[in-house]
C-alpha cells in the first residue's frame, strides 16, 4: 500500500513540475501574454501611421491644390508672376 502512495505522490509532483516549468506552463503563458500586449501597442502605432499616410495619399490624389502646397513647402517652388522673398531673422 505504501508503494501506491509513493506512485501517487510522484505523479502529483510531476504534474506540478509541468504546470510551473516547461512548455505550456504558467510562466510561459505569462511571457506570451506580455509579448501579445507589446505587439498590440506596436500594431496600434503602425495603424495610426498608416491612417495618416492614407489620408495624405487621398489628399494628394484628389486635387492639385495639395500637390501645389507640397511643392511650395518642400521644394520652394513659386508660380509665374510671384515674387519670392526670403526673410532672415538675426
Amino acid at each position: 500500500m505504501k508503494w501506491l502512495w509513493g506512485i501517487t505522490a510522484v505523479l502529483i509532483v510531476l504534474l506540478q513540475v509541468r504546470l510551473w516549468v516547461g512548455e505550456g506552463s504558467f510562466v510561459q503563458a505569462w511571457q506570451l501574454q506580455q509579448q501579445i500586449e507589446q505587439q498590440k501597442e506596436i500594431n496600434q502605432a503602425l495603424a495610426s501611421r498608416n491612417d495618416e499616410l492614407f489620408a495624405e495619399v487621398s489628399n494628394l490624389s484628389e486635387g492639385s491644390r495639395a500637390v501645389e502646397e507640397r511643392a511650395r513647402d518642400n521644394l520652394g517652388m513659386i508660380q509665374d508672376g510671384e515674387t519670392f522673398f526670403l526673410v532672415v531673422e538675426p
